[in-house]
């Protein structure tokens, strides 16, 4: 065998040795340690976030729904932590997780520190425990859906809206005329339905007897939302954790948090969040238009 020979063989050899060991000693350590392993929900829940490089800082669903696949396949991971500090986002959005936390089968804890509300309660609500602090803000089962209307504005400096449509409904909502009557009762059954099912299903995953003080869309600070029966525990992480140990019957867990990566507007965006997010507006719908003037429905 030629020099260049061996040479090429041995280094083939190496490498196969090193590729073999690489595989091997993570899946050791994977079996011999359990894990409980945090999600966090932070900001605003969108389907897919924001085209705008300065828009509030957001979550997906579609992040939240692959750790949460992660989390299942992993079978060190004994159970899991919802980090929630979000007032809600779309009602989409907010579902798909919410089914997604459910379809999990790992004991799940849902810790909601400044704010749950909203559809991010939706979601903590699917979840088999609920820690809260105190003083975080909870809650907020309700449906909005609120827009500018422009047209008095536009008539004052002699701008008239030409209504040019092909169907009876095709622009209800537009903020260039008022609604009428008919649509205004049209939009507020749309939104009834809504609501209807966001309340049931935060009684059903609750077990909620009595829900008409929810039902007004207020939200309610930790220690109203323990006496309600909308959260298990007052506390914090260490709380949680100490939750999530008794039901998945560990006694030690190393704590693994799920991460994106982040790129530099991410970071801006974070600077930029809006005040909002600390109060959370119910998961009400939101209309809006955009340049071509296409009505958009999104819930907050």
């Amino acid at each position: 065998m030629k020099r260049w020979q061996y040479t090429i063989l041995v280094l083939i050899i190496i490498f196969l040795i090193s590729f073999i060991i690489s595989k091997i000693i993570p899946s050791f350590q994977s079996v011999q340690e359990d894990q409980i392993v945090i999600i966090p929900i932070r900001g605003a829940i969108s389907n897919t976030g924001s085209d705008l490089p300065f828009s509030s800082n957001q979550v997906t669903s579609e992040s939240v729904i692959n750790s949460l696949k992660k989390a299942q396949d992993n079978s060190n991971i004994k159970a899991v932590i919802l980090e929630i500090n979000s007032p809600g986002g779309t009602v989409l959005a907010s579902k798909e997780i919410s089914d997604a936390v459910k379809k999990l089968n790992k004991p799940k804890v849902a810790l909601i520190r400044d704010v749950g509300a909203s559809g991010a309660y939706w979601i903590a609500s699917s979840s088999d425990k609920i820690v809260a602090d105190p003083l975080s803000i909870t809650g907020s089962v309700g449906v909005i859906s609120s827009y500018l209307e422009f047209n008095e504005l536009l008539n004052k400096y002699g701008v008239n809206y030409e209504r040019l449509v092909v169907g009876k409904y095709k622009d209800i909502g537009t903020p260039y005329r008022s609604l009428t009557d008919e649509e205004r009762n049209l939009l507020q059954n749309k939104i009834n339905m809504i609501n209807e099912y966001f309340l049931n299903e935060v009684k059903k995953n609750r077990n909620l007897k009595d829900t008409k003080k929810i039902e007004t869309g207020e939200f309610f600070l930790g220690s109203e939302a323990k006496e309600l029966g909308l959260i298990d525990y007052l506390g914090n992480k260490d709380m949680a954790i100490e939750v999530a140990k008794e039901l998945s019957k560990v006694k030690e867990a190393k704590l693994v948090e799920f991460k994106e990566k982040k790129s530099i507007l991410d970071v801006l965006n974070k600077i930029s969040a809006e005040s909002f997010y600390y109060l959370g507006e119910g998961i009400g719908s939101r209309l809006k238009f955009d340049s071509k003037e296409k009505l958009e429905i999104n819930a907050l």
